[in-house]
């Protein structure tokens, strides 16, 4: 299973962009003979069937397996460099890879290698009364450039799902775990060509200079669409100085409304999920919104997740159940914590609820606690985010959960993308159309 990481906005990591007009000669020639590179192999890409695409994954996969030893002993490397370098401990759990979170990583190459492969899918088909008879398919979106921050499963998880989809992928990982992208880059390759699939379909910029990150980013004619995937920082940088198109991923600010009527236990235990699974996750809950009947119920929510080790931030109504609770500034309902706190807040409706939601989420994923129907009918269609859930935890928030094997990143735009971007999301389309000498009169 794969999850979108999420690096606080306090971390900075050289994977922020400079602005392009500082890539100099070098970082562009670099990227358009990378770029030149990952379009030669579109046409043989384009020429694989889909058994083919799904032979070079496993082979892939089990590449990564047989060099485990030094994949693992480069993300040594890179643990003892970052705890040098005083990199906080959320960051430094991104990082670390062990045994079983090695299994994990190549058990999502082979969950994407067996996925139904998304290119060539007629979606759509029609005639017209003077007998052109045309289908929307499903095409692969080309050269995709990757911008990504501490977590080496992204290089895994990105390049199968590119090369599911057809497409090529440039990969620039953050310095932080430069040795194990090399590795984990070096094994898929060796997999793919062992295949008969090109490796360079899959690339991996070399050197952490910022410089080539611009050069990424204005890449145009070279790169066809741009997945940024790190903290909000980065994710702004590269939507401003990006001259290609850019799957906009800003933060997860998460909410779970517990409402009138929702079942006290389950009410605990998702609240429990949603925020302490793993806090650092883009799917992790941000804010707990409690409808006031709910009130009487909250004391065990809130001692179950004190117990897990939440500190609690609380409007006046919730300070007043929970002595131990701070009481929330204005700022607190705006923040992604990424870590082991909760904002908490008292509505007075589903109304006030969603005008929350509204004023303060970032169209992520949002959650209902209910055994009302119509209120979860009603948020699910009224609340805007990517992904809305009804009486389960927002940590559902990822590609692996989805059964898209992985995810690239969780997209809270509006073009193209929305939600996990798996393979299905990785394509576009074109019209063919079929005639039988029909000119336009």
């Amino acid at each position: 299973m794969t999850e979108t990481a999420r690096t606080p906005e306090t971390s900075r990591t050289d994977s922020t962009p400079a602005p392009i007009d500082a890539a100099d000669d070098r970082s562009r020639r670099l990227i358009a003979q990378m770029g030149a590179a990952a379009r030669a192999c579109l046409g043989r890409l384009a020429a694989a069937t889909s058994d083919d695409k799904t032979h070079a994954l496993v082979a892939a996969a089990r590449a990564i397996e047989a060099d485990a030893e030094a994949i693992l002993a480069a993300n040594a490397r890179d643990m003892a460099a970052a705890e040098g370098r005083g990199l906080a401990p959320a960051l430094l759990d991104r990082l670390r890879l062990d045994t079983d979170r090695l299994a994990g990583i190549v058990a999502a190459v082979d969950k994407v290698a067996h996925l139904p492969d998304p290119v060539g899918r007629t979606l759509a088909s029609w005639q017209q009364p003077n007998g052109l008879a045309f289908e929307r398919v499903a095409t692969p979106l080309g050269v995709v450039g990757v911008i990504y921050e501490s977590r080496p499963n992204v290089t895994a998880d990105a390049a199968a799902l590119c090369v599911k989809a057809g497409n090529a992928v440039i990969l620039r990982g953050g310095s932080e775990a430069v040795e194990t992208n090399r590795a984990l880059h070096a094994a898929f390759t060796a997999g793919l060509a062992s295949a008969g699939l090109p490796g360079e379909a899959v690339q991996l910029v070399p050197d952490q200079d910022r410089r080539l990150v611009a050069a990424l980013l204005g890449a145009t004619g070279v790169v066809d669409v741009i997945v940024p995937r790190g903290g909000r920082s980065l994710v702004e940088r590269v939507e401003a100085d990006a001259r290609v198109p850019v799957f906009a991923h800003l933060e997860g600010l998460c909410h779970m409304l517990l409402d009138a009527a929702a079942d006290p236990d389950r009410a605990r235990d998702l609240a429990l999920n949603a925020k302490m699974r793993r806090t650092g996750i883009c799917g992790a809950l941000e804010t707990l919104l409690v409808h006031k009947d709910f009130a009487p119920h909250l004391p065990p929510v809130l001692d179950a997740l004190k117990a897990a080790g939440c500190a609690l931030r609380g409007d006046a109504g919730v300070c007043a159940l929970d002595a131990e609770a701070t009481p929330a500034s204005e700022a607190d309902w705006a923040t992604e914590y990424l870590d082991a706190i909760l904002a908490v807040r008292l509505v007075d409706d589903l109304d006030a609820a969603l005008d929350h939601i509204a004023r303060y989420g970032s169209g992520h994923t949002d959650a209902i606690v209910t055994e009302d129907r119509a209120a979860a009918e009603r948020f699910l269609a009224e609340v805007d985010s990517a992904i809305v859930l009804h009486n389960a935890s927002t940590q559902f928030a990822d590609g692996g959960e989805f059964g898209f094997g992985a995810e690239i990143g969780i997209a809270t735009g509006r073009v193209h993308a929305r939600g996990p971007v798996g393979p299905e999301q990785l394509t576009t389309f074109k019209y063919k159309v079929r005639g039988n000498g029909q000119t336009r009169p």
